[in-house]
């Protein structure tokens, strides 16, 4: 994974809420087991509408959501979070999301924010009217637009490996050394006895 300290860009406001991952990813599109391929039909049924908001211009690479509450529900699919990723998005800001697709997001280093309602509302209204910019500073847990700053919280395990890179594995791998001596310093102080040859 790439290692993100601060994401800054137009949002995208697409004000819908219970979108589940059959409308981020369609089932007919589940054809490989690579983790790319799937951006391009991202949302697919929303796009066939040439006015929804992934279709204009202004939209194309901006990386960061603002949706409804409950983002993801539905079915497992890890394919969701590819192909949201694929888009070039690297946060989405929503009131609420699935928790298989939360944890989905957390593998794949996609950052997913909670605000409330409210200010939703103001975010994806301000959104609509005009471009708005938000930078999010993952270290300090801000999203910060014109003279505002809002505040989110962040798992620490997950903060570390989006700042550092990481996915699960690669953290574990980072400790491979400590590993290794923990498992040295196990043999030495337990008593084993080898019954076969």
């Amino acid at each position: 994974m790439k290692a993100i300290t601060h994401i800054k860009g137009i949002a995208i406001p697409m004000n819908i809420t219970d979108i589940d991952t059959d409308i981020i990813i369609p089932a007919q599109y589940l054809t490989s087991t690579s983790q790319t391929g799937y951006g391009e039909h991202a949302f697919a049924r929303l796009r066939a509408d040439k006015d929804f908001v992934l279709n204009q211009e202004k939209y194309k690479g901006a990386p960061i959501l603002l949706t409804g509450s409950n983002l993801g529900c539905g079915s497992s699919r890890e394919h969701a979070v590819w192909a949201i990723k694929e888009l070039g998005i690297d946060a989405i800001i929503a009131p609420s999301f699935a928790d298989i697709f939360a944890n989905n997001a957390k593998k794949n280093g996609l950052l997913l924010i909670e605000q409330p309602q409210d200010v939703l509302d103001k975010l994806m209204h301000k959104a609509t009217d005009s471009n708005l910019e938000l930078t999010i500073d993952i270290e300090r847990q801000t999203i910060k637009f014109d003279d505002l700053i809002l505040e989110f919280t962040l798992n620490d395990f997950f903060k570390h490996c989006l700042i550092n890179g990481l996915d699960e594995l690669d953290y574990l791998l980072s400790h491979a050394n400590n590993i290794d001596l923990f498992k040295s310093r196990q043999k030495q102080n337990t008593l084993f006895i080898e019954t076969f040859t």
